[in-house]
């Protein structure tokens, strides 16, 4: 008889409550246990749509922002290069400026370039003497120099940029003994 589970008071008043009820009074508390659970079912799928939406209305803002950040930096960035091209219109326009001040304008064009491309965390990279790193440099001839070390870059064609850690273009370079 120890084999019963021993019930507690309140458990024991239940049944006795149960045990007292009609078979109207058993099916009437099944029927509001019944719509009690397919209330709180539907609150939970109307919390999981509200959540989906939510979501949804998150990613779409999200891409949005993206679009628009991708846009005002585009902006930024030509109107900061703009008045350089209007000195090159002018440089080109001024056909009777003598050889010496044509130089000098456009040098004056080109460290103007150069400031814009710093103000916005560009650096270049690939000078001569500099030791050949695959993943910055582009080796597009090979040449055997004794006056230069191994893997030294000998010749740059053309610089490379980086922004940040970010390389936008790698340096074309001759390397010396490879």
């Amino acid at each position: 008889m120890k084999d019963k589970k021993e019930k507690t008071a309140p458990e024991e008043q239940e049944e006795i409550l149960e045990e007292d009820k009609t078979p109207e009074e058993a099916q009437e508390g099944e029927k509001s246990r019944e719509e009690e659970l397919e209330a709180q079912i539907k609150d939970k799928d109307d919390k999981y749509l509200r959540l989906c939406a939510e979501y949804d209305n998150f990613r779409k803002r999200s891409q949005k922002e993206k679009a628009d950040i991708y846009s005002t930096s585009k902006a930024e960035v030509l109107e900061q290069i703009l008045p350089i091209l209007d000195n090159f219109e002018r440089a080109a326009q001024n056909a009777d400026a003598d050889f010496d001040s044509y130089k000098k304008g456009i040098e004056l064009i080109f460290g103007q370039f150069l400031k814009v491309l710093e103000k916005f965390g560009v650096e270049s990279f690939g000078e001569e003497g500099e030791t050949f790193d695959p993943n910055l440099h582009t080796a597009v001839m090979a040449v055997t120099d004794d006056s230069l070390g191994e893997n030294t870059i000998a010749q740059v064609f053309s610089k490379g940029y980086r922004l940040g850690d970010k390389i936008i273009r790698e340096a074309a370079v001759k390397v010396a003994n490879t």
